[in-house]
């Protein structure tokens, strides 16, 4: 079978290892959510599409934490300075962010991300990445903590404007929201936005004239329901196998991934510096980011009494003592944008891990790089991938030959072969035992067609991840009628392009050895591939496509080469 195996070997175990991640996602052991304390589980209700969650309770508010000698003055209601929550919002756009934030704790309800349409055929639609609310709730808050009063995401803010935009030539834009409490301290929450960034600078500022010692710490927290799956086309769709869920960052730890099914039975905690949190899904991920040098609190939350269930993650600052006509400022960092691997390094130590590569991230990463590289060369992710797989190709042609060679000798001794059946019938152990002396004697390896193509795996496996987690690939054109790489080809040719050279490979290595059973099944392999390859992303047939013309081009090259040398 010459090149055909290796390449249904590879097919295959891609194949299975898909099966595989989807078995996990949808029959994989998921820990039980916890039942509150007043409810049984069977009395949970099914919450109408209608009803949104409540995420302004006192519930998802983290403890303030406790400063001796600092006198606690607390008010029911602090800062409470509307009454309506009707156009209590503020929108701000730049170049790249589409914003809104709710006047109730001054929290980003909203984040179009104007460069990132939804889908390829309605520019105008564009990803936003949070919701103000219902069961796809996911919001980014914010506030300050403390005994006495200060305004958190359940208080009230007053702005100056309903709406900011960052004009052409600017280099900034801010955007303050106030509140004040009756005894004296003053705080106001300013978003910084700059241009061309999806990072957001939040700064709490502190006033304190209350005639005593303010005590307070900051916190953020990123909450959302849990994402529902929907009709996302089955297994062949590529955001059906990325990772949905938070991460944490810590230099010790590095980073750590946590499933929101995991959230309610092992609470996450841990105390670091130069940290950050996020939750992350395909392509897009949203993260607060603390100063470097201080040392925060980051936790994780479940809520499931209240609306829908909620999850939240978060961190703490360490509280901070402001003296009578003395101010202070806290300051922290969102991300609400795409996972572009050429900047998101710099805006904080770890932050590339939320691209999900997996267990192949060693691979991956220095494929991305080298189809990256590639880009910038060639202007087109399409003839990128091409190229890489000609690359990849020729990197593995000694392993190819040598895996040709191999089959070249084992096919020369296939007559023989059918002779030591003929003479030992069904004495299984003389059998072996006279193939091994067989090898032996003609020194060939058996398992020499094999250790290739076990070399090549990883690499295969490591590139399916570049091309479905590169959110630089997203709806990334090729040519003529493929104007979009990460959904299936809209008229099937790359599938039938591959099954071409898959049938052309066939005839081209004889099925020697084989029952007319195995031959049947063999036949209708590049039939079953391109079936499946119908409904897979346009730039995954490419590569898969390009490795099969490649390596029928080699195979021709190769046996050729092999004849005349015999």
């Amino acid at each position: 079978m010459g090149n055909l195996r290796p390449v249904l070997i590879i097919g295959l175990v891609f194949l299975g290892y898909m099966i595989w991640v989807q078995w996990q996602k949808d029959y994989g052991p998921r820990p039980e959510a916890p039942v509150p304390v007043t409810q049984v589980q069977s009395e949970v209700p099914d919450f109408p599409a209608s009803q949104p969650a409540d995420p302004t309770g006192a519930e998802d508010l983290p403890q303030p934490i406790d400063e001796p000698g600092v006198k606690a003055t607390v008010t029911d209601q602090p800062g409470a300075q509307v009454t309506s929550r009707k156009n209590a919002a503020v929108s701000v756009k730049t170049d790249v962010l589409d914003v809104q934030i709710d006047l109730l704790g001054g929290t980003v309800v909203s984040a179009l991300l104007l460069d990132y349409p939804v889908d390829h055929d309605k520019p105008e639609e564009k990803v936003n990445l949070l919701a103000g609310q219902g069961d796809q709730l996911f919001i980014a808050q914010s506030g300050l903590l403390s005994r006495q009063e200060a305004p958190n995401h359940t208080t009230y803010y007053r702005s100056e404007s309903t709406a900011y935009e960052l004009t052409e030539g600017s280099t900034e834009l801010r955007v303050p929201l106030t509140w004040a409490s009756e005894t004296g301290v003053r705080v106001t929450k300013t978003f910084i936005f700059k241009p061309g960034v999806y990072e957001i600078t939040v700064l709490h500022e502190v006033q304190n004239d209350s005639g005593e010692i303010w005590a307070g710490s900051r916190y953020d927290q990123l909450q959302r329901s849990l994402p529902a799956e929907g009709d996302d086309g089955g297994f062949t769709n590529p955001g059906r196998y990325s990772f949905v869920g938070m991460g944490f960052y810590n230099p010790e730890d590095k980073f750590e991934k946590i499933k929101f099914d995991d959230v309610a039975e092992e609470p996450f905690k841990k105390t670091t510096d130069n940290g950050w949190l996020a939750m992350i899904q395909h392509y897009f991920f949203a993260a607060w980011i603390p100063p470097a040098e201080e040392e925060a609190t980051y936790s994780t939350q479940a809520i499931t009494g209240n609306g829908w269930p909620r999850y939240i993650a978060r961190d703490v600052s360490p509280a901070r003592q402001v003296a009578d006509g003395e101010s202070t400022a806290f300051t922290s960092r969102l991300y609400l944008g795409p996972k572009l691997q050429d900047d998101i390094p710099d805006i904080a130590p770890g932050l590339e891990y939320t691209v999900n590569y997996g267990i192949f991230t060693v691979f991956s990463k220095p494929l991305f790089w080298l189809l990256e590289k590639i880009h910038g060369v060639v202007g087109n992710w399409g003839w990128a991938i091409v190229l890489l797989t000609v690359l990849i190709k020729a990197a593995f042609f000694k392993l190819t030959e040598a895996q040709y060679r191999s089959t070249a000798r084992m096919r020369k001794l296939q007559p023989r072969i059918e002779q030591l059946k003929e003479r030992y019938g069904d004495d299984r152990q003389r059998m072996s035992q006279a193939m091994m002396d067989l090898y032996k004697t003609e020194k060939v390896n058996p398992l020499g067609g094999c250790l290739p193509i076990l070399v090549q795996i990883p690499i295969f496996i490591a590139l399916y991840w570049v091309l479905l987690e590169s959110v630089e690939l997203r709806q990334a054109p090729f040519i003529l009628w493929i104007d979009n790489l990460s959904v299936r080809d809209p008229y099937f040719i790359l599938p039938l392009l591959n099954a071409a050279f898959m049938f052309a490979t066939q005839r081209l290595t004889p099925m020697v050895g084989m029952d007319p059973l195995q031959q049947k099944m063999m036949t209708m392999m590049p039939i079953v591939f391109s079936v499946m390859f119908a409904f897979f992303p346009a730039g995954l047939v490419l590569y898969w496509a390009t490795n099969a013309g490649l390596s029928l081009a080699q195979q021709y090259y190769i046996t050729r080469k092999i004849a005349a040398a015999d």
